[in-house]
């Protein structure tokens, strides 16, 4: 649930990932195909001088509609690896504001920050749990959503869920789960299970990676004792916090901001991970396989909010608007494959074969290509018996200091 790149797939590693979506999919320029003939540029014509093109050779879509904004900047705090670099250059392109980017790794970072007051965003990313907990500390504005024309691209699945009835104060981002990822060359007996982590063989082993999420991972922890992901019985916290000990002897190390990393380069073999982080990690190296535990997966969901002190609040709902925009919106597809909230965006990849972005692979790809990888994923595109059994986290009131205190403690 995170990523400030062009494309995420780069480098070497990205060469590779790329070349095994274009081979699944049947498009694209190998990596090692001769270049096509070089061709004099095409003479500029008033069309194409009037277009906006940002650095990656993307032609911006026009803002539909396009709204009446004085303010000249934009601050906004997201998730590390979350914002396609395409995104925020269109977004300067066609309304001329400054985008202020500003990167957290957790949802408690975040909070923290709004929390102590002097922090100046007008765009932050919060995840479903700690909406409610932001909102009766009085940190988010209620929406105008006549402000908001594009909010009808929203699947109506992920829309007036528990955390923000009628979505008086989120926007949906992105969506997912929290599930095993497991390197298949490296790892015989597979787990099936969150209670299978806890295997000496893995235990021992010391070489599983975590997300640094406090809530996912004592949820998970909770799940393997039989106790609700939400609970709030000090007693079974206090379970689950022995029982995380003995988890955390084999976690090598905690990594919120690309847990795919570690698993790609080989140091580590398996651990717990997001929906779009497994997804990268795959087409990088197909032995790593994601697995739905037994128990459940944890379903979590990314929004937008605006904070109560947000100095820009027009040009917030004007990049909420624009960037939602299903003609723009789909290149989460290519940099930050996630489950999709967006309708709009994928109804625009399915139908659109023509479009061609770089693939940094020598070639291109369409949309089209990308939501064939997407829908044919069961990662990406979670089944639906896995949703119907999975577990969200929801906001815990007065017992949030604990999962604080046994994340710190269980982490020294």
């Amino acid at each position: 649930m995170n990523k400030p790149s062009t494309v995420v797939w780069k480098g070497l590693a990205g060469l590779v990932a790329l070349g095994l979506l274009l081979a699944a999919c049947g498009g694209g320029t190998s990596p090692t195909s001769a270049p096509p003939a070089t061709q004099p540029p095409a003479p500029p014509t008033a069309e194409t001088m009037e277009k906006k093109v940002t650095a990656s050779g993307f032609v911006c879509p026009e803002p539909n509609p396009k709204l009446e904004v004085t303010s000249q900047s934009l601050n906004l705090y997201a998730w590390t690896e979350y914002i396609p670099q395409d995104h925020l250059d269109c977004f300067e392109l066609v309304y001329g504001i400054k985008v202020n980017l500003e990167l957290y790794s957790s949802n408690e970072e975040m909070y923290a920050k709004l929390s102590a007051g002097s922090a100046t965003y007008d765009l932050v990313q919060p995840t479903d749990y700690i909406v409610g907990l932001m909102v009766r500390q009085e940190l988010l504005q209620k929406l105008d959503k006549s402000k908001l024309p594009n909010f009808k691209n929203f699947d109506p699945t992920y829309l007036n869920l528990s955390f923000d009835p009628n979505n008086e104060y989120t926007v949906p981002y992105q969506a997912g789960t929290d599930a095993i990822v497991v390197n298949t060359d490296a790892v015989d007996n597979l787990p099936q299970s969150w209670a299978d982590l806890w295997k000496p063989e893995f235990v021992d082993a010391g070489r599983m990676v975590s997300l640094d999420d406090s809530r996912a991972i004592i949820g998970a922890t909770l799940l393997t004792l039989g106790f609700d992901v939400n609970t709030t019985d000090p007693d079974e916290l206090a379970q689950a916090e022995e029982r995380l000990k003995e988890l955390v002897k084999g976690i090598k190390l905690f990594d919120s901001d690309s847990p795919k990393t570690a698993l790609i380069a080989g140091d580590v073999d398996m651990g717990i991970t997001w929906t779009g982080e497994a997804f990268l990690a795959q087409l990088e190296n197909p032995a790593i396989q994601y697995i739905y535990p037994e128990e459940g997966a944890i379903l979590w969901q990314d929004n937008y909010a605006i904070p109560a002190s947000a100095p820009h609040v027009d040009a917030a709902y004007a990049w909420i608007n624009y960037t939602m925009q299903g003609e723009i919106f789909w290149l989460m597809l290519r940099d930050f494959p996630y489950t999709m909230p967006n309708k709009a965006a994928l109804d625009y990849a399915k139908s659109d074969s023509t479009t061609e972005v770089d693939d940094l692979a020598g070639g291109t790809i369409t949309p089209a290509d990308l939501y064939e990888a997407y829908i044919n994923s069961p990662i990406t595109n979670t089944p639906p018996e896995e949703v119907k059994k999975g577990h969200r986290i929801e906001d815990v009131g007065e017992a949030t200091p604990l999962y604080d205190e046994i994340w710190t403690r269980v982490k020294e």
